[in-house]
């Protein structure tokens, strides 16, 4: 019986034929008929009528893939995923079980491990300008190369210094004038440079804080007062207001640290030449300073020697003021 494939056709474009009313017919092909499942979907698309380009049309699948999966020919197809799933496309627009479709191709074809090939079609383009950058980098390097090898060929054929210098010998003339000439001793070479002296940093050359007071400190140096000699401010008082016992006054720039019975920090200073401190009314404080012969003592508004040590308690200090000051006699040398 034949078939009206052009009224099928037409029929299937417009989306009105349905594949499945003529698969109660009993010489309708079934999906396990054919040597494999390509041929069984080829022979029922042609039973219903269908053409390639209508079923590549209606799933979007390349025609080239549709003929491909009929004939089975799988390495025309970009990987086996894809072709699982162009299987359930096709049974599925022709109305059958996508299942046992894929189901069929499976058996008929186990899956073996083997990676994504690329889509057909696809090339592997280069960018051009790769290859630019490699030689432009090759003739770079060559070019430094060369250069290295030319400047060492003129260095060596040019005479060093020394064997110049060598060669420089003194000519005597021979005391016997029908003898050879003589030659001296080689003369040695010159001196080309010397050793500069060494650089001193100016303000730094004593052991200050670099300040041009500093500096004239070291140029002048401060003799001590005669014990009982009267205090003289000669610049800034730090610490307590006026009135306090002891007084400590710096002779020459030295640090200054004061802190309390708890570690507290109550002042800390380089004290500069003529700068003094007044030793606030308070127990455990505790002076510390960097050469203790650096500061005077004044007790009551008088001098009574330098500090006894690196660090000192302004307790002893302040006893001092019990007890009256020395006086110096003028047989005494002042210190």
């Amino acid at each position: 019986m034949a078939l009206d494939t052009g009224g099928v056709t037409s029929l299937y474009r417009t989306g009105e034929y349905d594949p499945s009313s003529d698969a109660t017919r009993s010489d309708a092909p079934t999906l396990q008929d054919g040597y494999d499942v390509g041929a069984a979907l080829k022979a029922i698309r042609q039973f219903h009528g269908v053409t390639l380009q209508d079923l590549a049309d209606a799933t979007r699948i390349r025609q080239t893939y549709l003929d491909a999966l009929e004939g089975m020919r799988l390495d025309e197809l970009p990987s086996r995923p894809f072709a699982v799933g162009y299987v359930k496309a096709y049974a599925r627009h022709l109305g059958l079980d996508a299942d046992e479709a894929v189901e069929r191709f499976r058996g008929d074809h186990p899956e073996h491990d083997e990676g994504l090939r690329a889509p057909v079609g696809v090339r592997k383009e280069r960018d051009p300008r790769l290859a630019l950058i490699i030689i432009a980098g090759l003739l770079i390097g060559a070019a430094i190369l060369l250069w290295n090898v030319a400047q060492r060929a003129i260095a060596e054929k040019a005479p060093s210094k020394a064997v110049v210098a060598e060669t420089q010998v003194a000519v005597v003339p021979s005391t016997d004038t029908g003898g050879p000439i003589q030659v001296g001793a080689a003369i040695p070479p010159p001196v080309e440079s010397t050793t500069p002296d060494a650089y001193v940093t100016p303000g730094m050359a004593n052991n200050g804080d670099g300040s041009e007071t500093a500096a004239k400190s070291a140029e002048a140096p401060v003799l001590s007062l005669p014990l009982g000699a009267g205090f003289k401010p000669e610049g800034t008082i730090y610490g307590a207001p006026a009135g306090a016992t002891v007084i400590i006054k710096a002779r020459r720039n030295g640090t200054f640290e004061v802190k309390g019975a708890d570690g507290a920090n109550y002042f800390t200073r380089v004290l500069q030449q003529g700068e003094a401190y007044r030793v606030p009314s308070l127990k455990g404080l505790t002076v510390t300073v960097s050469d203790p012969g650096l500061f005077q003592v004044f007790v009551a508004g008088r001098y009574t020697g330098p500090l006894p040590g690196l660090t000192t308690q302004t307790s002893a200090l302040a006893a001092q003021a019990q007890a009256p000051a020395p006086v110096a006699s003028p047989a005494t040398p002042a210190q």
